[in-house]
């Protein structure tokens, strides 16, 4: 199948490709699985409560948008120190991930910290734009296999992702439509990140 050509290189003028980008991105949050998204959230939700550990993995892009929701979580949402959530980047650390990569396989950077770190009832957090990264489809069923919950967060078609997690918010984009995918899934980040502030200020509320 002819690989669809990028946004930049399908404008005829900058003002076209910024016009390309912003009504691209509209359709794709418009179109977002709002019913995944709270699902996803309430698994998040419920490892916070019972102090479980997040982690989060994924590559390049995905890399920083696993930083980023790991950082939301566990302090840029909170409203208090009881409603903060543990959670940790697998992609944080550079050395153990250059390390596991040469002298192990990249297929295995997330995997082998996950045998000294993950715990049974912790969650794991996987993004990948197309949902065929092995290094984190390893992972997903990592966690899985170890009685943790799994949430996805891939683009493209969803590869082989989909239906491998608990949960999987999927943002359908062609092929290579990484720039689109990734801006979603940050959006999609504050989006469960909001999830959890609210729910933690509703308990409080009620005064449970």
């Amino acid at each position: 199948m002819t690989q669809p050509t990028p946004l930049w290189q399908d404008a005829t003028s900058a003002s076209e490709l910024l016009s390309s980008h912003v009504n691209s991105l509209a359709r794709l949050m418009s179109g977002l699985d709002l019913t995944a998204i709270e699902q996803a959230g309430e698994l998040l939700d419920q490892a916070s409560r019972r102090g479980s550990t997040i982690y989060t993995a994924g590559n390049g892009g995905s890399a920083a948008t696993a930083l980023h929701i790991a950082a939301d979580l566990s302090w840029g949402r909170r409203i208090d120190d009881q409603s903060r959530p543990k959670a940790i980047s697998l992609a944080a650390n550079s050395p153990i991930m250059t390390a596991l990569a040469n002298d192990v396989s990249f297929d295995d950077v997330f995997t082998e910290q996950m045998i000294s770190l993950f715990r049974q009832g912790d969650l794991l957090v996987v993004i990948s734009a197309s949902g065929n990264s092995e290094n984190v489809l390893r992972a997903a069923e990592f966690a899985k296999n170890h009685g943790g919950s799994t949430i996805a967060m891939s683009g493209f078609d969803g590869g082989k992702l989909n239906g491998a997690c608990d949960v999987n918010i999927h943002v359908p984009t062609p092929s290579r439509a990484y720039e689109l995918v990734e801006d979603v899934h940050h959006s999609v980040c504050h989006m469960l990140a909001n999830y959890l502030k609210f729910q933690a200020a509703a308990r409080a509320k009620s005064g449970n």
